[in-house]
């Protein structure tokens, strides 16, 4: 499992096209609202779902086997226990790092991700992750930009 600074930010620097599995095509779900923060700083998200037919304007993949083009990281937004078979598949596609989302924790799915030479992250949000280490992200969460020591009303 992945834990330290420099491979985290090493991870997010070298992985460009993002299959978001289990993305929602609801606004208020986190899965949405990471995918949509992912494409705002330049990553292509791919959605992988097989309730949608396209999310947040980019074709929905039934799975990950069913995209054409090259994947980097697998961001999963699944249940611990459905995992597994999709660290397998993240294992056929040539993925390069399998990260599953706070919450998501497979340590089998963890372990041949590892042995397959694939960076694995347990139980960490991508978006908190790239906020935290490039910049983006202040004690109320998000970074507004704004300098005040005034609450708006």
């Amino acid at each position: 499992m992945v834990d330290d600074i420099p491979t985290l930010r090493r991870i997010l620097r070298s992985c460009h096209t993002i299959a978001v599995v289990g993305l929602s095509a609801e606004w208020h779900r986190p899965s949405n609202f990471v995918a949509k923060y992912l494409q705002q700083h330049g990553y292509r998200v791919i959605p992988v779902n097989p309730r949608y037919a396209e999310v947040l304007g980019e074709r929905c993949y039934p799975s990950l086997v069913d995209v054409a083009e090259p994947i980097d990281m697998v961001d999963v937004f699944r249940r611990s226990e459905d995992v597994l078979p999709i660290a397998e598949q993240a294992l056929q596609i040539g993925a390069k790092c399998l990260w599953q989302q706070i919450g998501v924790k497979n340590l089998d799915a963890d372990r041949i991700a590892r042995e397959a030479g694939l960076d694995s992250v347990l139980d960490r949000c991508v978006k908190i992750e790239h906020a935290r280490l490039f910049g983006g992200l202040h004690w109320a969460g998000v970074n507004t930009r704004v300098i005040s020591a005034t609450r708006p009303t």
